[in-house]
């Protein structure tokens, strides 16, 4: 990656051909000319320019916190090393060993309704809470929402960067990163320590996102969303492709719902996941669940029990992706409650956590 005119797809291509990094380094000028390098290529391997960038990199790296595992380290995770273009090299922030256990992949648009917000925290807090890792890339919407719920979950998540691991992007999601961090998870990017946030390395690092997962998981993404690209990674890759049902007239629904007309499943719950999993995988994870005395509450389409008859009728009327003003509330509920009643039922459905207030009194269902 930093020897000038080696990009990553010639790298992967001479380390496979002279079977791995160290045989690079001791490669002739002749042996790597012959591997078709353009010549300020060989000559930088050969004359050990690059030798030295790579070391001054090591350095850099680990004064950032991270460890560089290459194509041909045992904890370079399998799973990644079996696609297509694997990265040559990952930079890594955590625990490494997280990047070789099953996840699944959680994605979507950084512009998502409440609803996608909250079935993708939902989600990702029932499926972490059960063993799986989460894996998401830390852009705003409902990639943090992803990974603030497997925090949630006090499960392990993984952020997937299109920057350098010690540049986090967008700022504002540096205490994220600091929690991902402090509870086992893992930061991971191929970019060189101190790469900004070029638009072009996203794209790049969605294959990393799907490659690490088990399956790809899409809650909200519009027709051009980037969202699409990991899902068609996780396609050619073979790896499943789940997507929660959207309102059709929403324009983030676009993406999910064309995913489910493709084929995709249709994902309502967590279970909706589980039950695809390979059944020695799902049997593991299961008898390291620890049942708690009271089982946390899941995501569903199909919410409404353990509600009282006023807090039902509340929520029946609420949506996910559509805010309704106390006043409309009122006159569509007033030949069945009073004002009063209504305001209870609010409060209450506030406090568990089952509908959200907006800013005006306004109101959604959190999931």
């Amino acid at each position: 990656m930093l020897t000038p005119a080696l990009g990553p797809t010639r790298a992967r291509k001479l380390v496979e051909r002279l079977s791995g990094v160290a045989n690079v380094f001791r490669a002739s000028l002749t042996e790597l000319e012959s591997a078709g390098l353009p010549a300020e290529s060989a000559q930088s391997i050969a004359l050990g320019r690059s030798m030295e960038m790579a070391e001054e990199e090591l350095i850099r790296a680990t004064a950032a916190g991270a460890q560089i595992v290459t194509l041909d380290d045992d904890a370079y995770p399998a799973a990644l090393k079996n696609i297509y273009d694997p990265p040559l090299i990952l930079y890594v922030r955590g625990d490494a060993a997280g990047l070789s256990a099953p996840g699944i992949a959680i994605v979507g648009t950084r512009h998502p309704t409440p609803y996608g917000i909250g079935m993708a925290h939902r989600l990702a807090c029932d499926l972490a809470t059960r063993g799986l890792v989460v894996i998401s890339g830390m852009a705003r919407g409902v990639d943090t929402a992803s990974h603030r719920g497997a925090l949630e979950g006090k499960g392990r998540t993984i952020a997937v960067w299109g920057t350098g691991v010690d540049v986090p992007y967008p700022r504002e999601n540096k205490k994220l990163a600091d929690q991902i961090l402090a509870s086992g998870g893992a930061i991971v990017s191929e970019f060189p320590v101190g790469t900004f946030a070029a638009p072009q390395n996203f794209p790049i690092r969605n294959r990393i996102i799907s490659g690490l997962s088990i399956g790809v998981l899409v809650v909200e993404a519009g027709e051009y969303s980037g969202t699409r690209i990991t899902a068609r990674n996780a396609l050619e890759q073979g790896r499943d492709v789940f997507a929660v049902p959207g309102n059709v007239t929403n324009k983030n629904s676009w993406g999910p719902n064309t995913l489910i007309k493709q084929g995709a499943k249709l994902v309502a719950t967590w279970e909706d996941i589980w039950e695809e999993l390979p059944s020695s995988l799902r049997l593991t994870l299961e008898q390291d669940f620890v049942v708690a005395s009271k089982p946390p509450e899941t995501a569903s389409l199909f919410s409404g029990a353990q509600l009282s008859p006023h807090e039902k009728k509340v929520f029946r009327i609420l949506k996910q992706d559509e805010a309704l003003q106390i006043d409309e509330i009122i006159e569509k509920l007033d030949t069945e409650l009073s004002s009063a009643e209504i305001f209870t039922a609010l409060f209450e459905l506030e406090l568990s956590g089952k509908v959200k207030q907006l800013p005006g009194k306004n109101y959604v269902r959190s999931f």
